[in-house]
């Protein structure tokens, strides 16, 4: 794809054919701050895996242009990642989480309401800018799923072929990097502050969670969540 001047996001609903009209507010940063002029090409990417070079043709009331090319799935793995991370006393760290788990490659992010979870307090309209943010930002073209908030009950009969439990206190507890094999899809869940219950993980082993140890430093959570997303991301299935 030819090289663009700037990356905006579009969802698939505000493309009509070969053209496409930003939203007031992307349109608002496209001329105030970026300075977009008419013929400029910008890129755009739908959240549901199209990259699309466009050439800008109108400015007001809206930024709107014409698909020059198109290219699917730009910046996505292979690999299916779903993290459930329990929601964290202050917001701010499980914002931090959120945003690098788009740049590392998760395709789907879950709030866990758990036994220690103090808080459930997220803001679902900030976190979706959040994601969108980084999506530009990471050169993605796939806008990762974000879940509602979600008890621990509910999440255990959910997710991915690999399933796995993050608990560092379990003996028998395998490293992360014998988990990881030829599946193709990885569903991870982490603990808030304190982490798991016994009677959590215990739970979550008869629901065919494998219980992972990530290691012999304790981690917060959001950094345990996304030494995991990191892992994940360097990981080819074999």
């Amino acid at each position: 794809m030819s090289k663009e001047k700037h990356r905006f996001y579009a969802p698939p609903e505000d493309f009509s054919g070969e053209s496409v009209c930003l939203s007031e507010e992307e349109s608002r940063h496209a001329r105030k701050v970026l300075r977009v002029q008419e013929g400029d090409l910008i890129t755009v990417v739908d959240g549901m895996g199209a990259t699309c070079l466009v050439e800008v043709t109108m400015l007001s009331p809206v930024v709107a242009g014409n698909v020059r090319e198109r290219k699917e799935d730009v910046g996505e793995s292979a690999y299916s990642l779903h993290i459930a991370l329990g929601i964290l006393h202050q917001p701010g760290r499980w914002e931090t989480f959120l945003e690098k788990a788009v740049e590392l490659g998760c395709t789907r992010i879950t709030p866990l309401t758990t036994e220690r979870t103090q808080s459930s307090r997220l803001k679902m309209r900030r976190l979706h800018h959040i994601l969108v943010s980084a999506l530009k930002q990471s050169g993605r073209s796939r806008l990762p799923r974000l879940d509602e908030p979600t008890s621990f009950e509910d999440i255990l009969r959910q997710g991915e072929a690999t399933r796995i439990i993050c608990h560092e206190a379990s003996p028998d507890a395998r490293p992360l990097r014998d988990v990881l094999g030829k599946e193709k899809g990885l569903s991870v869940l982490i603990g808030p502050e304190g982490g798991f219950s016994d009677g959590e993980v215990v739970m979550a082993g008869q629901h065919g969670w494998e219980t992972v140890w990530l290691g012999p430093r304790r981690l917060r959570a959001e950094t345990a969540a996304m030494a995991v997303a990191a892992a994940t991301s360097l990981h080819r299935p074999y």
